[in-house]
């Protein structure tokens, strides 16, 4: 009751125009949640940078959660994780010409990303929907299929950082992680229960799996089969998902967790390592995020003379329901609508 009450009384605020709201004339799409994780954030903003980088200069600002910096600071390629967090890292990794920034402060970094760099023509906001003072001109909202935000409550009950009521603030409201063989009575009765405003559409997607590559060489692919046994080690928000995709491919699954964004140290390395020993001597990898991967990097070195086979496994977005062309078409309609008026 006290933490809903506290954000009930800052949204109160917000709505009220007691506490300040900056909004830019220039195309920003936040990306964000009302839950504290695991709605498969990134991914998502990976698939926008990837529909609008070859027909805009994109860039995007991130918080930087767990980063070791302060302030402002903008990604190159010899950025690591510990300088600008696990997300923005891989962010960069994967889009090298995109403008990867991030900062607490996004108000100030606004104007200095539009003052250094007046090439950029959309900013993409990373998990900024609690972010209230700056206003995106185009909200997409991320809810978990399997908990998805109107069947839960706000911390510490449940997983939600701020009321359900708010998803009132959304343009776009995506229904993540769906299994695949979702039927459409179901799609029907999810968005009966969200009960969009008018403004409001709806999209479901998917995780996509992508083959797993090498830690050391990406070129390197690796076919899971029955006869080998993995090692896990995630420190995302749901791992459960990663591990029942694998669980049918492999021979056993082994997962060592630890926390979202956790910060690996040689004490973990220790306990990976005498893991991976304790599977015994039959064939064995070791698997990991993307986003783990990031934070891993230091330690490459380390994993390969230990000799511990290490592999990534990435996912990507997968839309349901032929919502791909028509999410597509809102975000270009959205950037397009500013390019036009630049043109007049």
């Amino acid at each position: 009751m006290i933490y809903g009450l506290i954000t009930a009384i800052r949204n109160f605020l917000f709505d009220k125009k007691y506490l300040g709201s900056v909004r830019f004339d220039f195309p920003v799409i936040g990306v964000g949640n009302l839950s504290v994780g695991g709605t498969g954030k990134s991914p998502h903003v990976e698939y926008l940078i990837s529909l609008l980088q070859y027909h805009f200069k994109v860039a995007t600002l991130s918080r930087g959660y767990g980063r070791a910096s302060h302030g402002y600071e903008e990604a190159n390629t010899n950025s690591t994780a510990l300088q600008i967090g696990d997300e923005p890292f891989q962010f960069k990794k994967k889009f090298p010409d995109t403008l990867v920034t991030v900062c607490e402060d996004r108000v100030l970094a606004v104007p200095k990303i539009l003052q250094e760099h007046p090439e950029a023509e959309v900013l993409l906001l990373d998990d900024a929907f609690q972010h209230r003072s700056i206003r995106a001109g185009l909200s997409v909202l991320l809810t978990e299929h399997s908990n998805r935000f109107t069947q839960d409550e706000v911390l510490p009950v449940g997983w939600l950082r701020e009321a359900r009521s708010n998803y009132h603030r959304a343009d776009i409201i995506m229904v993540t992680k769906c299994p695949h063989n979702i039927s459409l009575a179901e799609r029907e009765q999810i968005i009966a229960e969200i009960n969009p405003f008018h403004y409001q559409k709806v999209y479901f997607s998917s995780v996509q799996y992508a083959p797993l590559y090498s830690f050391y060489d990406a070129q390197q692919k690796f076919e899971l089969n029955k006869e080998t046994d993995v090692l896990l080690v995630c420190g995302i928000a749901n791992p459960e998902g990663l591990k029942n995709y694998l669980k049918p491919k492999a021979k056993n699954i082994y997962m060592r967790s630890y926390r979202d964004h956790h910060r690996f140290e040689s004490m973990d390395l220790e306990a990976i390592q005498e893991t991976f020993k304790n599977l015994g001597e039959g064939n064995k990898i070791m698997v990991t995020t993307e986003k783990d991967a990031a934070r891993l990097e230091q330690f490459r070195s380390w994993f390969y003379e230990s000799k511990i086979p290490v592999f990534i496994q990435p996912i990507a977005v997968e839309f349901l329901f032929d919502d791909k062309e028509k999410f597509d078409a809102d975000i270009f309609a959205y950037v397009q609508h500013y390019k036009n008026r630049e043109a007049v």
